[in-house]
């Protein structure tokens, strides 16, 4: 008994130097990697403030006001009719994005009727929406312009997985100014939407149901765009545009139907950089009368999109400067138009009717191309005016093998084109059949937010102007277009937000801090990682 508390006095002793004290136990190497390395992954993991529960059309006014990074507004199944504009100027960030989320995708119907003119207008940075089905319901057509509309600082702007109904533009993109700055929306993201109409708009305001004026780096992926007729005025109208000084923009695998539930009529348009032109002063990146607005969007990218059933062309580029036309499949349209002498650029790799071709001193280098007609079309897909691709019988021989290689990796519905010889086309038809009618998957995915889900005109004043942009007179339709500076309309208040930063470094260097002081005192790291962490 006596030696061995002897002993035990004796490692105690060593163990504290002799002093009589016990030491610190050094935290093993390995423990104090494991920690670091965990305080990286916090440090690139979004950040989470809160969830906030909306479960009531009043509830929509709590995305106004002062809200916090990484906050998540959830809403409850239900319908929401909402009272005016929900404005959303707080500033998320790249990290810790603001969300506003349905509980259950699709579950959560909001309507926006006569007065309001915009749903969401969103100046703040990073606001992701998802999951969400918004419908406009005014009695005049006129009176429900955007379901969103993006503008000034709201960089990082995301609509994933939402069915969006009945506006003139459901998305409208400007720049406006912020502290005196033109200050412009930047690297945006819509996929995996449903964005179309239920009947044409009886308006003589822009009807597009995509339009992005200015802005660099944005993604229009996976979608399906439908039935939008203007039904008055010009009667131009466009599934999807970029314009007004944009760059790199990227528009793929999308299904863009100009006619699918509403009877076609006027001049409908799938596609465009360009659009129909913008006024000097709204032009990026000067912003100035006195500047011509000579290139309207540089570096774009338009790859694997089943374009369908247009009264004009799948794919127009007004002033587009080095555009990519990549392994389209156009069917039941008059082809891609390459319009004005600042347009450049290459089509390959496409399976079209109608034709490719330089317009206006337009030009392009024809990489390879495949024209067919109607009947090959019918003959060799399920329903190809309404976007059904299933094949008939075996693969098109004329569609099969022939393309040379494009820099396309993979198609529509995101099958690797491995063998070096690609097929024409957005499909890689010698694989056999894929899913065309809910939107292709293109390339790679940002991951989900927070919720733990899937992927999910007229800069506003209500005038239903095109953010300064001229009206498309032409649009490709063969009438040459005007470039009169139409009016602006982007002066929407801009609100600056509570800013952006989290502090979330911080937290994770006090974490690691606690969780290594805390090991010296008990003298065993924790099991249990920190809510924080």
């Amino acid at each position: 008994m006596h030696r061995t508390a002897d002993n035990r006095a004796r490692r105690f002793l060593a163990a504290s130097g002799g002093s009589g004290r016990m030491s610190t136990p050094r935290l093993p190497l390995a423990a104090l990697a494991a920690l670091l390395a965990l305080a990286a992954v916090a440090a690139v993991s979004p950040a989470h403030a809160a969830d906030v529960a909306i479960a009531s059309a009043a509830d929509l006014s709590k995305l106004s006001g002062a809200v916090a990074p990484g906050t998540v507004f959830v809403l409850a199944d239900g319908s929401y009719n909402a009272p005016g504009n929900v404005s959303c100027t707080a500033n998320g960030t790249e990290a810790s994005p603001i969300v506003v989320r349905a509980a259950n995708p699709g579950k959560a119907k909001i309507t926006f009727s006569a007065g309001t003119v915009e749903g969401f207008k969103v100046t703040g940075a990073h606001w992701h929406f998802e999951g969400l089905d918004v419908r406009g319901t005014c009695a005049a057509d006129s009176s429900c312009e955007h379901a969103f509309h993006v503008t000034g600082g709201a960089t990082g702007f995301w609509l994933r997985q939402s069915k969006v109904a009945d506006f003139n533009a459901q998305l409208k993109v400007n720049a406006d100014k912020v502290n005196g700055v033109m200050t412009i929306p930047h690297k945006g993201l819509i996929e995996g939407n449903d964005l179309g109409d239920s009947r044409g708009r009886k308006t003589s305001n822009p009807v597009t149901k995509l339009n992005i004026d200015t802005g660099d780096d944005w993604i229009v992926r996976g979608n399906v765009i439908h039935d939008f007729f203007k039904d008055g005025g010009d009667t131009v109208s466009y599934g999807v545009f970029l314009k007004s000084g944009g760059n790199r923009g990227l528009i793929e695998s999308n299904l863009v139907l100009c006619a699918r539930d509403v009877p076609n009529g006027g001049a409908r348009i799938g596609t465009s950089l360009g659009g129909g032109g913008t006024g000097n002063q709204f032009c990026a990146p000067a912003f100035d009368a006195n500047v011509p607005c000579s290139i309207e969007h540089t570096d774009g990218v338009i790859r694997n999109n089943i374009i369908a059933n247009c009264s004009d062309v799948a794919v127009y580029l007004n002033e587009a400067k080095n555009t990519k036309v990549l392994h389209n499949t156009m069917i039941g349209t008059a082809g891609v138009d390459f319009r004005f002498a600042t347009t450049s650029g290459e089509a390959r790799g496409n399976l079209y009717e109608g034709r490719i071709r330089g317009r206006d001193s337009g030009t392009f280098t024809d990489g390879g191309n495949k024209l067919v007609d109607a009947a090959f079309f019918a003959a060799s897909y399920t329903a190809p005016l309404a976007g059904d691709l299933r094949l008939k019988a075996g693969p098109p021989a004329a569609a099969v093998d022939l393309a040379p290689a494009p820099g396309v990796p993979n198609d529509y519905c995101g099958r690797a084109r491995s063998d070096g010889k690609p097929d024409f086309g957005a499909l890689e038809s010698s694989l056999g059949d894929c899913a065309t009618l809910q939107g292709g998957t293109g390339g790679t995915t940002p991951p989900a937010d927070l919720d733990g889900g899937a992927p999910s005109g007229d800069g506003g004043t209500g005038t239903g102007s095109d953010g300064g942009a001229t009206t498309p007179a032409d649009g490709g339709t063969g009438t040459p277009g005007t470039t009169g500076a139409g009016s602006d309309d982007s002066g929407c208040a801009i609100g600056a937000g509570p800013g952006g930063g989290s502090g979330s470094l911080f937290a994770i260097f006090a974490t690691v801090t606690a969780l290594v002081f805390g090991q010296r005192r008990r003298g065993k790291v924790s099991t249990k990682a920190p809510p924080s962490a």
